[in-house]
């Protein structure tokens, strides 16, 4: 009964407030490695998320079809592979430069879609940013690290297209429910051990990671569900570009991490591109001959 209150908010902001919500987030999941390292943290974080949406939305599966069960499970499936792999990343690069691999994820699925000109653009402007961001002159990163970060980005490119396709469905919500109980029973696996004894020696993680559920699983998710129902998801592609920079405000907010010259030009490349990203889209929304999103 709230979501059309929902429906009411510009989808852009919705996309821009989950990014935020997410970074936020994993700036403070990261303070908690050394005692849970990054599986047991993955696991308290989707378990925690799937409990949360679970018991908001209640999902009915009764009466869904193949066709949505097998949406719901690749969707299930490329969360519990984003979420994992880029917590196995942060653990050996710098957060910076694991949000800037991963973020090739969903450029890609921009470039791929992009149909204008004018789209190109704003792609190839949040690239340069991106690529300025995740330049390295300090040393070099280990090519694990560089691995897990671009798996993480393609199971977030398959995030993004499952996300879209189950997002059309009246019961949209429902499904992501269910998508993040299979993340769930997926990841928990690998790093119960690790989490059970965290948690045995200091309870209070429970609490942090509960409030890591709801900023970086539950209401990013559910506010992307819903932004993906009226944006095409090339320019939410390209308003992920935010990701990187918000990565770095958020780690000099919470981690004490100070922004360089490289990361304040970047800053500016990826802020450039997704406000032109989101002026282009209300534009398009706004025009009476397109049909309403459905």
């Amino acid at each position: 009964m709230r979501r059309p209150s929902l429906e009411l908010v510009p989808a852009p902001v919705l996309a821009v407030a989950a990014i935020f919500s997410v970074q936020f987030g994993a700036a403070l999941a990261r303070t908690h490695f050394e005692a849970l390292g990054p599986m047991g943290a993955a696991a308290l974080r989707l378990g925690f998320g799937a409990v949360i949406l679970l018991v908001v939305f209640r999902p009915r599966v009764r009466g869904w079809d193949a066709r949505t069960w097998l949406g719901v499970v690749l969707l299930g499936l490329a969360l519990a592979g984003m979420n994992s792999l880029i917590y196995l990343a942060i653990d050996v690069v710098p957060l910076g430069v694991a949000v800037t691999l991963e973020f090739l994820g969903p450029l890609v699925v921009a470039l791929a879609q992009t149909r204008r000109w004018l789209d190109a653009g704003w792609a190839v402007l949040a690239l340069a940013g991106v690529v300025v961001l995740g330049s390295d002159s300090s040393g070099t990163i280990p090519a694990i690290g560089v691995v897990l970060a671009l798996g993480a980005g393609a199971f977030w490119a398959g995030y993004i297209v499952a996300n879209a396709s189950l997002g059309r469905r009246r019961d949209s919500l429902s499904g992501l429910a269910v998508s993040m109980l299979v993340a769930a029973v997926v990841v928990v696996p690998f790093g119960a051990a690790d989490a059970t004894a965290a948690v045995s020696a200091d309870p209070r993680l429970l609490g942090v990671f509960a409030i890591v559920a709801l900023a970086t699983s539950a209401v990013p998710y559910a506010l992307e569900m819903v932004a993906l129902r009226r944006l095409p998801t090339r320019v939410f592609g390209v308003l992920s570009s935010l990701g990187p920079a918000v990565a770095a405000l958020a780690g000099l907010v919470v981690l004490g991490e100070r922004l360089g010259l490289r990361e304040l030009v970047a800053l500016t490349f990826v802020t450039a591109a997704s406000v032109g990203v989101t002026a282009t889209a209300r534009r398009r929304i706004a025009r009476p001959t397109e049909p309403p999103p459905v």
